[in-house]
């Protein structure tokens, strides 16, 4: 029997099998591509003084690996392997390059706090590690949810760290007062409640990841690491 006509009758996986599920589960949790592969670290530093900018980014990441994923999935077989890193980049940064437009003409504000860093997802390590590691060797639908579990926990991640930063660095969430008006001195600000600046500091989104990853290793003792 010819190998056609044996994946022919073999059964068909679900869209939505257990395996496929496990591909968006794990980089939320125990496979984190932040906390747990250390990827993608500098943006989680620099940009998540803001929940909006979190977001943003966390949404722009999301969107470039879904569609790079399934594009580098969809030529797999027809990319020669000696110029196949190049080709990665070349669909990254077709990709990157829309992002950016679409957020000067939507987004403008974001797009200039943003600044460098969206044009620098084309050197995303989460990026091109799943290019590599994943959509280069699997059929397009598990590099989609491979995509979206890698691209929602470094989302995730982002936000959970700008909302610790904007909260306590400048009292709002998404621009929105929480504890107060700072210059009318209402709220907490009344009661002799200070913003804490150093929140606003890339070395204090350092520390909070840190705090992050120790309360996730906390937690799951399989993920620390013997010497």
């Amino acid at each position: 029997m010819s190998e056609v006509a044996k994946d022919a009758k073999a059964p068909r996986e679900p869209l939505f099998s257990k395996k496929n599920k496990k591909l968006v589960t794990d980089p939320l949790t125990d496979n984190n591509p932040v906390t747990i592969q250390v990827l993608g670290i500098c943006s989680a530093l620099a940009i998540t003084v803001q929940v909006e900018q979190g977001v943003v980014m966390g949404g722009a990441v999301l969107f470039v690996l879904i569609l790079g994923n399934l594009i580098i999935s969809l030529l797999r077989n027809l990319i020669p392997s000696r110029i196949r890193i190049i080709v990665q980049l070349v669909v990254v940064a077709a990709l990157v390059i829309i992002v950016n437009e679409v957020l000067k003409a939507f987004l403008p504000d974001v797009s200039e706090k943003l600044s460098v860093f969206v044009g620098l997802i084309i050197t995303n390590c989460i990026i091109m590690g799943r290019f590599e590691a994943f959509a280069m060797a699997n059929k397009p639908w598990p590099s989609i949810m491979d995509a979206v579990g890698n691209g929602l926990g470094y989302a995730g991640l982002l936000i959970l760290v700008a909302v610790f930063r904007e909260l306590f660095g400048s009292g709002t969430l998404y621009g929105f007062p929480i504890f107060g008006d700072y210059i009318e001195g209402n709220g907490l600000y009344s009661l002799g409640y200070v913003n804490n600046n150093m929140m606003i500091l890339p070395p204090m989104a350092l520390i909070i990841v840190g705090v992050i990853i120790w309360v996730q290793r906390s937690r799951n003792k399989a993920l620390i690491e013997e010497h």
